[in-house]
């Protein structure tokens, strides 16, 4: 579960980190999954906790977590998802962010890396900057995974679309079909297409 902490976020930053926590202890009784939350911000720093799976752990984890200004970096993100994949089998990248620094078809590569190596990314885009669109779209469907945007003002959005990969991460494509709800629907459709 990576998630871009940088100053552009600050505004919403609070409602979506109470949604993030939520999310988490609400997993916890849904399905036991052990999830490293990653984020960047400042300058340079990229920091990733231990795999954990206590939901209340992370919740605490993610409260803790402060915006600071810095550039995105979403490339050494997926490079470090990349290296963790390859000591376990991660099921799935969770990422939150609002806008791109960085070379888009860096990117884009990185994402059908992300694909080779059977790692789906599901991009979740606060805003609607159309550049970041565009990328993080393409970036979903190179990797095999899914991309949704989500307003700052619908939280609520943002726990159903991080609900809907929880099950997906814990049960694949026929978690998804049993589960109610828009978000499923939406990501389900975009894997169904890959």
């Amino acid at each position: 579960f990576a998630i871009d902490a940088t100053a552009s976020r600050q505004p919403t930053w609070d409602s979506a980190c109470q949604q993030q926590q939520e999310m988490f202890r609400a997993t916890g009784k849904v399905a036991q999954l052990a999830v490293q939350l990653v984020y960047y911000r400042g300058f340079n720093e990229l920091c990733a906790s231990q795999w954990l799976s206590d939901s209340s752990e992370l919740a605490r984890l993610m409260g803790s977590v402060r915006c600071e200004g810095g550039h995105t970096q979403i490339a050494r993100l997926l490079r470090h998802a990349h290296g963790e994949h390859r000591k376990a089998n991660i099921r799935a990248l969770v990422f939150i962010g609002d806008a791109i620094e960085e070379n888009p078809d860096t990117l884009c590569d990185l994402a059908g890396q992300s694909g080779i190596l059977r790692l789906p990314l599901f991009l979740f885009q606060e805003g609607n900057d159309a550049a970041v669109t565009r990328t993080f779209r393409t970036m979903a469907k190179l990797s095999g995974g899914a991309y949704a945007r989500f307003d700052g003002n619908s939280a609520a959005a943002l726990a159903d679309l991080l609900g809907a990969v929880a099950s997906f991460a814990s049960g694949g494509t026929s978690a998804l079909e049993n589960r109610r709800g828009d978000s499923a629907k939406l990501l389900l459709q975009q894997l169904q297409n890959k």
